[in-house]
C-alpha cells in the first residue's frame, strides 16, 4: 500500500458499485489504522471525510490521539455503533481486522486503494457486510 496518494479509480463493476455506494452512505466509521502524520493516507482521507460529514473513530495503538481525537487502541474499544471499518493496515492483517468488524456489528469493510485480501472479502461477505478493496474512500466520496 502506497501513503503518497489515492490513485484515480479503475472502472467500477455493477456489484462492486452497490458496496461502494452503501458503504458511502454509512456514516459513523472507525478508521483502523489512522495515522496522526498528515502526509499519510490514513490521516488525510479520514480528516477530508470528516470535513464532508461524516463521523470518524481513529484506531491504532501506537497514537493516543488522531485528528484531535481519542484513538482508540483496538476496534473492540469504539464504542458503539460502529457501521464502516475503514482499513489502512497491509493484507496479511485485514482478515483479522474484518473478523474485528464482524464482532463489533460493522456493516461494511472497506479496504484502502493498494489493498487486497481475498481472506477478509471471505469474512466480510460470509458475514452478510458490504465490502469494498483496493478503493480510496475520498475518492470514492468525491465522485458521488
Amino acid at each position: 500500500m502506497s501513503d503518497d496518494a489515492c490513485p484515480l479509480p479503475s472502472p467500477i463493476g455493477a456489484s462492486e458499485a452497490e458496496a461502494v455506494r452503501a458503504c458511502l452512505g454509512m456514516h459513523r466509521i472507525a478508521v483502523v489504522g489512522a495515522s496522526d502524520d498528515g502526509n499519510r493516507a490514513g490521516n488525510y482521507v479520514p480528516a477530508y471525510l470528516r470535513d464532508v460529514g461524516y463521523e470518524i473513530v481513529p484506531v491504532n495503538p501506537t497514537h493516543a490521539r488522531v485528528l484531535g481525537q481519542t484513538c482508540h487502541p483496538t476496534l473492540a474499544a469504539v464504542p458503539p455503533p460502529v457501521e464502516l471499518v475503514l482499513v489502512f493496515r497491509r493484507p496479511e492483517f485485514c482478515a483479522g481486522v474484518a473478523r474485528e468488524a464482524v464482532a463489533a456489528g460493522a456493516r461494511g469493510v472497506w479496504l484502502q486503494a493498494g489493498i487486497r485480501s481475498a481472506e477478509a472479502k471471505k469474512v466480510a461477505q460470509e458475514a452478510g457486510l458490504w465490502y469494498v478493496e483496493d478503493r480510496c474512500m475520498m475518492v470514492e466520496a468525491r465522485r458521488k
